[in-house]
């Protein structure tokens, strides 16, 4: 009973908050204000604190521009987890735009549509995600080109890489920021989530998403860790196949990674550290500030 009165408070905010908003955002969109990128970073804020869906970061974002984030990709759920961190737009798969609520919400998230299976269209569709990034929009790739059991990463789609080097066109760009990042879905009300259980959050395309998106609202308090890798300088030197396969690699690490709860517990060990250094007496008697 608990759990259905969660999922209906969800999908009441959830509902109340897009109807209060699209009209603002379809104004912000064909204004080109600024707010039309705040408003779904405010939106999944919300909707990440009302699913009871926690984020922690490792690392951080480039503050260079422009900005193309490559990561792997298990579930609707990294749409939000990863729009809960900062503003950002996505590269979705066109058939996205048709699909029931899921498809207004990524219009109004201002997504670029691709045809994956189109190569004739993929010069084009690169040129169209190139513009966004020279405009100072952050593009989310999700690189392995569908959703994993989120135990794994799967071989990164090298194609629309290649809207780093059609960003490269731009005269004012002389490289393009590619950032390696992984989505680990770790824990439930604080229980590790074994590889058995992980595709609790992870949605394999075999799965309906009806089903799997009610399970998803009646558990709650998911824990979600994303880390940031190191990011890759792409120019015109650069071969886009050679940065896919680095991306792919160190997305891979870092799951792994997250998975296995090094980062957390490095993160741990970072702070007592600093705690330490902190509380510790100087030379002269006092503490040593950092």
């Amino acid at each position: 009973m608990i759990a259905w009165l969660r999922v209906g408070f969800v999908a009441f905010v959830l509902t109340t908050m897009t109807l209060v908003l699209w009209p603002l955002q379809n104004l912000a969109m064909a204004r080109g204000w600024t707010l039309a990128r705040r408003l779904p970073h405010f939106w999944h804020v919300v909707a990440c604190a009302v699913t009871g869906l926690k984020v922690t970061v490792v690392g951080r974002p480039s503050p260079d521009h422009p900005l193309l984030i490559a990561s792997n990709h298990q579930s609707w759920a990294d749409i939000m987890v990863l729009g809960r961190i900062m503003p950002l737009s996505f590269i979705a798969k066109a058939e996205v735009r048709d699909w029931p609520a899921f498809g207004l919400l990524a219009r109004l998230q201002r997504t670029v549509f691709v045809e994956r299976g189109d190569r004739r269209r993929t010069g084009v569709q690169a040129d169209a995600i190139a513009e966004r990034l020279n405009q100072g929009d952050v593009m989310v790739l999700f690189a392995e080109g569908t959703t994993s059991d989120g135990n794994e990463v799967l071989p990164f789609k090298t194609a629309l890489f290649g809207a780093a080097q059609a960003a490269l066109r731009n005269a004012e760009t002389h490289a393009v920021r590619v950032q390696p990042v992984s989505i680990a879905y770790t824990s439930a009300h604080g229980v590790p989530l074994g590889r058995f259980f992980r595709p609790l959050a992870a949605w394999p395309g075999d799965v309906p998403l009806g089903p799997h998106l009610l399970a998803f609202l009646r558990e709650g308090a998911v824990e979600a860790e994303v880390t940031f890798g190191e990011p890759l300088l792409f120019d015109a030197a650069s071969d886009r196949k050679q940065v896919a396969r680095t991306a792919e690699e160190r997305v891979r690490h870092m799951l792994v990674a997250s998975l296995r709860g090094h980062s957390r517990t490095t993160n741990r060990d970072a702070r007592r550290r600093e705690t330490d250094l902190r509380l510790a007496p100087g030379r002269d008697g006092g503490d040593i500030g950092i």
